[in-house]
């Protein structure tokens, strides 16, 4: 065998000329690199225009103004309380009647999926059409603006690409520009990118799709805080609205409680004081460890992550947070070991307020039963998903006040 000299450049594989591509087509093109002066801008010209042709799709205010009369003409029956319904029949006259972008939405499918949910027999309410309207069009306008960040079409965007739309659109956001403090803009953009990317981004690939961040109904949350999203009969509850200043301002106030000493980062002592302060030592330790710090303390996006997964330890992305931090081996799984591992800081709360001692191996199999995992000597994250204990699991392991809550569950329910 020929020996490798490191001196000699490689040869390039000539793709095109493989046998197999007569029988498989090619499914990828690599995007153009950034220095190739004529793909690069031809990408970029090819998208745009793409964009554009689906923009002039879109109803403007005109034709939803005729649209809305058009329903009214047709109503077929309005109630005591002025609820204006029609029926399937008089929907047929209305898609008649309206204009070719409005029969592309206004289909036979859509009049029996609001029929499904409506209050009336063989009815819907005409608002409910024209706000499902509303709704696919804001759908498609937050679809197009965020395309608009990814110059050359691939369909993800990164962290910066999403800060860049956050920032641009800011603006347009009524309930938040009007309530924003220039020099708190900077925050606000990083709670909603880090918001978005921790739901999203679960396994850490650094960029999400562009259709996930439209149909995860994110989106549609943030374009709710523009007062030209609001429909007729639609009122934004803002307090409900993970996007909107009150909650991003609660986020941020929590970080500024727990930053003590007022120099802009949380030691591992100030994390300790999180939520009722009974985080485990060891799960402290551990997060320190896993997560992104600077001389040992946390900054506010790494924080973020880290209170998303606390105050969200249902959903997946909190899951494997938490799991990732569990994992002391990176192995993939937990064991026993592990779980004696934890409880250690479990048990020091123990012996702080002088409580009945715990016997580790009843807790072990008690968690070992709840989960059910596949190998009976490790679980895994998928065990964990699967039996829908992930949470109750979680909790008992990193947070003392969570831990003796379950295990006093019998008697709270005896005093319920």
């Amino acid at each position: 065998m020929e020996a490798f000299d490191e001196n000699v450049s490689l040869k390039q594989c000539n793709a095109k000329d493989h046998p197999s591509y007569k029988q498989i087509p090619k499914f990828f093109d690599p995007p153009p690199k950034p220095d190739d002066k004529i793909r690069q801008p031809l990408c970029k010209n090819a998208h745009s225009i793409y964009l554009q042709s689906k923009a002039d799709q879109l109803l403007n205010t005109d034709e939803l103004n005729e649209m809305w009369k058009i329903l009214e003409k047709y109503a077929t029956e309005t109630t005591k309380s002025n609820q204006q319904l029609i029926g399937f029949d008089d929907f047929l006259k209305v898609v008649s009647e309206v204009n070719d972008k409005c029969k592309k939405i206004m289909t036979v499918e859509l009049f029996f999926k609001l029929l499904a949910t409506s209050n009336c027999a063989d009815m819907v309410e005409i608002i409910s059409i024209y706000n499902y309207v509303m709704r696919r069009i804001l759908l498609i306008q937050g679809l197009i603006g965020l395309s608009l960040y990814d110059e050359i079409g691939q369909g993800y965007l990164n962290e910066i690409d999403l800060e860049c739309y956050i920032t641009d659109i800011i603006p347009t956001l009524a309930q938040v520009s009007n309530h924003l403090h220039p020099s708190f803009e900077r925050f606000y953009v990083c709670t909603v990118v880090k918001k978005v990317f921790f739901f999203l981004d679960h396994l850490h690939t650094r960029r999400i799709r562009i259709k996930d961040i439209v149909s995860s109904g994110l989106l549609s949350q943030l374009l709710e805080l523009r007062d030209s999203a609001k429909s007729r009969d639609l009122v934004v509850n803002e307090t409900g609205n993970w996007f909107s200043m009150p909650a991003v301002l609660e986020v941020y106030e929590n970080y500024l409680d727990l930053d003590r000493d007022h120099d802009g980062m949380l030691s591992k002592k100030e994390l300790s004081q999180y939520g009722s302060g009974s985080l485990s030592p060891i799960f402290l330790d551990r997060a320190f460890e896993v997560c992104r710090t600077y001389n040992g303390e946390m900054d506010y996006k790494t924080f973020l992550d880290f209170y998303f997964a606390m105050e969200y330890r249902k959903t997946l992305s909190a899951m494997h947070y938490i799991f990732r931090i569990l994992d002391i081996n990176q192995q993939g799984y937990l064991t026993a070991q592990t779980l004696r591992y934890f409880f250690d800081g479990i048990e020091e709360g123990i012996k702080a307020v002088k409580t009945v001692k715990v016997n580790f191996q009843d807790l072990k199999d008690e968690i070992f039963d709840m989960v059910r995992p596949k190998d009976p000597m490790k679980i895994t994250l998928r065990d964990l998903i699967n039996s829908g204990q992930g949470e109750t699991v979680f909790s008992i392991l990193i947070e003392f006040d969570k831990f003796l809550a379950y295990e006093n569950r019998e008697q709270n329910l005896q005093n319920v």
